[in-house]
């Protein structure tokens, strides 16, 4: 499968994550330009490990900092975008991203008014306020393997990229992140998922205020929509943001759909007993998470809800400054 990424002017670099959750290396897709040179699809993170792998990958194509032309940044992880600073500072190239994830990657997600919002939110999540340090910790990492953009070009859906030996058009699949993109080759039938879509791994619906008092983005119910999309698309070949190229995204697309079934399923009948907060509900489904991960699993239960709540399954409601979910 690598081979027929290498015949489309596509060269993969896989770069080493800190963090296992990540689901492995992140990816780094090097693509040969029109007029020479080369583009980036993702950057990798800005540790020492991931500075050094991504210019070694380099160094083995033959190809120097300065000959990048355009950074794409497919969403605002660190994994994802962390060595972007770097490569631009080296090249001048500039870096797209889409605008709902802008401020990830130029730092204004990480004020001290922002964790406040996220403070407040989580208290009424029912959270214990030592989650908040684990957030204040992800932050400090953040700052310190991903330095922030200055600038950011906005890329918006439906444009088309033109490269070397093929052409692609951005698409917006939210979930993940806000603002999540994917490139979609037709005539190679060739799709780069990054985080929207992973073999063995499933993406986490992260809790993402924006800025704001209340999620607007309800993460897993864009997922769910974005996945739909995807799946309808005939892809023959998936360039995903971790893990080798895998081909049958459909089969994948299903079965993680299922799997989320299952979960939602299974948060029904625990609301059987009564009303809950997210809270509540996360060592339920997950008892043998470790302390560290509970902002995953608390974002992936409240993910679950909101779907539940969207089918008209579950009711919210608010009491004493706590979010609860019963089953209806």
């Amino acid at each position: 499968m690598t081979g027929a990424l290498t015949r489309l002017g596509i060269h993969r670099i896989p770069v080493p994550v800190p963090f296992p959750e990540a689901g492995g290396p992140a990816n780094v897709y090097v693509i040969e330009e029109k007029d020479g040179g080369v583009a980036l699809f993702d950057a990798g993170i800005g540790t020492k490990e991931g500075r050094d792998a991504l210019h070694a990958g380099l160094d083995e194509l033959g190809i120097s900092t300065g000959e990048l032309r355009r950074i794409f940044v497919s969403h605002g992880h660190i994994d994802h975008y962390g060595c972007a600073r770097a490569a631009q500072e080296a090249s001048g190239a500039p870096v797209y991203a889409h605008l709902r994830d802008h401020d990830k990657l130029t730092g204004r997600d990480r004020t001290a008014r922002r964790l406040e919002l996220y403070a407040a939110y989580l208290s009424r999540l029912g959270a214990p306020p030592r989650l908040l340090e684990h957030v204040r910790i992800h932050w400090q990492d953040a700052l310190r393997m991903a330095r922030p953009l200055e600038h950011v070009e906005p890329l918006p859906a439906g444009t088309i990229l033109r490269f070397k030996r093929f052409s692609a058009e951005v698409l917006h699949l939210p979930g993940h992140t806000p603002g999540l993109i994917c490139l979609w080759a037709p005539e190679a039938r060739v799709l780069f998922s990054d985080d929207h879509l992973l073999e063995r791994v499933s993406p986490n619906p992260l809790l993402d205020l924006e800025g704001q008092v209340e999620p607007t983005h309800k993460a897993l119910v864009a997922y769910v929509e974005s996945a739909r999309r995807a799946r309808a698309l005939p892809a023959a070949l998936v360039a995903p943001g971790h893990g080798e190229p895998f081909s049958g995204h459909q089969m994948v697309i299903d079965r993680l759909l299922a799997f989320y079934e299952k979960r939602q399923q299974r948060i029904l009948e625990l609301l059987l007993a009564g009303p809950l907060t997210p809270a509540e509900l996360a060592p339920k489904v997950f008892p043998q998470a470790r302390e560290h991960q509970l902002y995953l699993t608390l974002s992936e239960v409240l993910g679950n809800l909101e779907v539940l709540e969207a089918q008209r399954r579950v009711a919210r409601s608010e009491r004493q400054g706590r979010i609860y979910f019963e089953a209806v």
